[in-house]
């Protein structure tokens, strides 16, 4: 015999069945029981679906519609809906989800700020102490990129934690006031100095205009003549676009910043310099960090170059 809690349906809203893949399409193919129940079904109709093939259960009160063969994105949300309110994935999990981590799906990552809370086979539970900012990204519950960081911090060594920020800074998603704010109230995280330096110094993905800039200000505040910048230079019959020439000493820079620089581009850089030096031009390469960090260095390798050169024009008879 069925029971009331079965056949009950809502006033309002679509059948049972419409409702079911109606949500099931905006969640990655996945449904909990509390939300089967909201629209009629109860635990005989769900126990039927399972049993005809209909529902496939993943977790303790998550299913999969249709097939248990859902998608990643299904399985991330399926753990997140498994854990209960107030859960988002988070640390590596969730820097898969933004895009700025490779997946291995070893295993998932969530956090919670809520007590009582478990989580299913196969995922580590972090547990914050304070609640957290989280965003939707496809519809799954993730940290924001600020607070993934900051995790990833904990976890991470430097290298592996200065390529995320990197990464994040080439997708766009790096929100450097969104960072300090959380590590102004990081209260002694293990991770958080490591976020701070890994910030510090911008990665080699630094915007070219930026980079430019910060040349300008290095020789602005110094002795050193002004360069011409973009100038163009012929050199083995071509005419080449330098970032920085000094003319009468015959001495160039070249900035280098771009992110994910090609193969092609590194061996075609390198033959436009051997064409230019057999000009008699000296060309020295400068990268942000040389700019950033070490610039009373740039600036005295630059001025003695320049005074070499002259020199040397000085000595030819």
């Amino acid at each position: 015999m069925v029971s009331v809690s079965d056949t009950y349906r809502p006033l309002e809203g679509p059948p049972p069945e419409v409702a079911l893949a109606e949500l099931a399409a905006r969640q990655h193919g996945v449904v909990t029981l509390s939300q089967m129940r909201s629209f009629g079904l109860g635990v005989r109709g769900v126990s039927h679906r399972v049993a005809s093939g209909r529902l496939h259960r993943l977790h303790r009160g998550v299913y999969a519609v249709g097939h248990a063969n859902v998608s990643v994105d299904g399985r991330r949300l399926a753990v997140v809906l498994a854990c209960g309110p107030g859960v988002a994935l988070s640390h590596r999990s969730a820097a898969e989800v933004w895009g700025i981590r490779k997946g291995s799906e070893a295993r998932w990552d969530v956090t919670t700020d809520r007590r009582g809370r478990k989580a299913p086979a196969g995922t580590v539970l972090h547990r914050a102490r304070k609640p957290f900012e989280t965003a939707q990204v496809r519809a799954i519950p993730v940290t924001t990129v600020a607070r993934t960081l900051l995790d990833l911090a904990d976890v991470f060594p430097a290298q592996a934690l200065a390529r995320a920020v990197h990464e994040a800074e080439v997708l766009r998603l790096l929100d450097l006031g969104k960072i300090e704010a959380e590590l102004a109230t990081a209260n002694g995280r293990r991770g958080a100095r490591k976020l701070a330096a890994a910030i510090a110094t911008p990665s080699p993905g630094i915007t070219r205009s930026v980079l430019e800039e910060r040349f300008a200000d290095l020789i602005a505040n110094s002795d050193l003549p002004r360069p011409r910048l973009n100038a163009h230079v012929e050199a083995n019959g071509r005419l080449y676009e330098v970032d920085a020439l000094w003319p009468d000493e015959r001495v160039i820079v070249e900035l280098d910043g771009a992110a994910h620089q090609t193969r092609r581009a590194f061996h075609a850089d390198r033959a436009r310099d051997a064409a230019l030096a057999a000009e008699g031009h000296v060309v020295i390469r400068l990268t942000w960090d040389r700019i950033a960090n070490t610039p009373d260095e740039v600036r005295k390798e630059l001025q003695q170059t320049l005074e070499r050169r002259r020199r040397q024009a000085n000595a030819t008879p």
